[in-house]
């Protein structure tokens, strides 16, 4: 996997979300932010996570989704149970997944992260192929953006701490750290 001039990542499914902008002019991308979701809550696979970053989830499909009608949001990247990774947005756009959100006391954290959504839920243990793909996927954004270090992995709960606990206790950050160092990055 690489880091394409457009933003985009080879070996890597691609289904482009209208739900990104242009980052404001001279902005330096040092955040990466890591997420879980699952549609509806506590269910895995199934077409719903790219019907919601690409404003076609039939929201009549489930009583959950009604919550999420006229939703616009998006992440970079998602990292399926198994492993495999989608990309929404080319890594030089403003993907549109923190909502209101503060970093070291810098608000709008769109402007300058990267979102990374983990399919998953607050209590179930993440797999062992999604830390594996994780690291390396984290390997290859920290060598592209150098402003990435360790200190500015988050989660979505380090930067809406009044609104947001995902990726929640059952994300392992001692692991994940322990599997970055294991490759060096």
């Amino acid at each position: 996997m690489q880091l394409e001039a457009d933003g985009w990542l080879t070996s890597v499914r691609r289904l482009a979300s209208p739900n990104a902008d242009e980052r404001p002019p001279g902005t330096s991308i040092d955040l990466l932010v890591i997420h879980c979701i699952s549609l509806p809550p506590e269910r895995y696979g199934g077409p719903w996570i790219d019907a919601l970053f690409t404003n076609t989830l039939d929201c009549d499909a489930h009583p959950y989704f009604e919550g999420l009608r006229g939703l616009r949001v998006s992440s970079h990247l998602l990292l399926r149970r198994d492993g495999s990774l989608t990309q929404y947005v080319a890594l030089h756009r403003r993907a549109w997944h923190a909502g209101v959100s503060v970093w070291e006391g810098r608000e709008r954290c769109n402007d300058y992260s990267i979102g990374i959504e983990l399919e998953g839920d607050e209590q179930t243990p993440y797999t062992v192929r999604q830390y594996r793909r994780l690291a390396s996927l984290t390997r290859v954004l920290t060598r592209a953006y150098p402003a990435i270090t360790p200190a500015r992995i988050v989660g979505h709960s380090d930067i809406a701490p009044d609104r947001k606990t995902d990726p929640g206790p059952s994300f392992n950050w001692e692991r994940y750290r322990r599997s970055l160092h294991q490759l060096g990055a």
